[in-house]
């Protein structure tokens, strides 16, 4: 049997990438109108990506074993938990641009195919520097501490509304393409000719000479995908340590984080209909940081001195499961302000 260098079979990774692709692209066919996304059609293909990571998570079970599920699993629930603050993010910045409804999974299909190139480079990284030693462990339970405090100081600054304007990816946008500041259907960029018709709307006339001469023009569309671009970057460099620390092989590690991503287009939509009934579930993810460093700092330590705890898959996957309950749990019990 051939091995491939993602410490599998090829006949694993050929399943992966086939079933990846074919749920992308029925995924892509469903949704490929500008249509805003019921709820009830945005839970109905939730469901059907945490089937398709079911249906993965099973392969593994008959094919490689218990311990080779429940380590995907547990990235898996980890991945989706930890892009919970991810998608907050997004809501903000979709409320900033002012982007419409019918528009917005347009703009996360995008910032999902950069998630995907994104977290390939980290995980290549992240698992390459793990073989370094187990003080590597060390290192990243740091990183993954160090994250878990910012998250609690973000929460504590949530009432600010932050200006995306001086946003590094912003400038940057601005710098390559002049910008055109209103929406013009689904387009991220703009011809020469495209701009002309637009201007030549009466309602357009106060911008006529406020634009300078380019060939491609930015829209508010183009502006908030580089900023989710580069948000993405910053939020791959905080979760993949995080869920390299459940399991080391690549694969492992980047199907579980790439299942969890595909959903997250839908998942959006359902977690902006509930946001207001889940008000505990942030703390419930900071305390899921603070696990897996523990976790990584005594796994070191009992590589490295002989003293400490390995922590099993399956206990890991149960104590994941466990806390993000006690989140969702809490936010019904004490629902906060925002319910009263």
């Amino acid at each position: 049997m051939f091995h491939s260098s993602l410490g599998f079979p090829i006949e694993t990774v050929i399943v992966f990438v086939v079933l990846t692709t074919v749920a992308i692209f029925l995924d892509l066919y469903a949704h490929h109108n500008d249509k805003p996304i019921s709820l009830s059609n945005a839970i109905g293909w939730s469901l059907f990506w945490i089937a398709v990571a079911l249906g993965f998570t099973l392969y593994l079970y008959l094919h490689h074993g218990s311990e080779a599920a429940s380590l995907f699993i547990t990235g898996y629930v980890l991945e989706k938990a930890l892009s919970v603050d991810n998608l907050f993010v997004i809501m903000a910045l979709f409320s900033w641009f002012a982007i419409p409804n019918n528009y917005r999974h347009r703009i996360l299909y995008w910032g999902i195919i950069g998630a995907i190139i994104f977290r390939a480079i980290f995980v290549l990284i992240g698992t390459g520097l793990l073989s370094l030693g187990s003080w590597m462990e060390l290192v990243f339970s740091v990183i993954v501490a160090f994250t878990g405090i910012m998250m609690i100081k973000k929460r504590e600054e949530d009432d600010q509304i932050k200006d995306y304007s001086k946003h590094i990816a912003y400038r940057i946008a601005k710098r390559l393409f002049p910008t055109y500041p209103k929406i013009v259907g689904n387009h991220f960029l703009l011809s020469q000719k495209q701009l002309n018709i637009e201007l030549a709307k009466p309602e357009n006339q106060d911008l006529v000479n406020k634009i300078p001469k380019s060939i491609l023009y930015a829209t508010p569309l183009f502006l908030c995908v580089m900023v989710i671009e580069i948000s993405d970057v910053m939020f791959a460099f905080d979760s993949v340590p995080a869920v390299i620390a459940v399991s080391r092989e690549p694969l492992i590690v980047y199907s579980a984080m790439i299942f969890a991503i595909l959903g997250l287009r839908t998942m959006y939509f359902v977690l902006e209909a509930m946001k207001q009934y889940l008000v505990h579930l942030g703390k419930a993810v900071v305390c899921l940081l603070f696990f897996i460093a523990i976790k990584l700092a005594l796994n070191a330590s009992y590589h490295l001195f002989d003293f400490g705890i390995d922590i099993s898959p399956t206990m890991s996957l149960y104590i994941v499961l466990g806390i993000l309950s006690l989140g969702i749990i809490a936010s019904f019990i004490w629902p906060g302000k925002k319910n009263k």
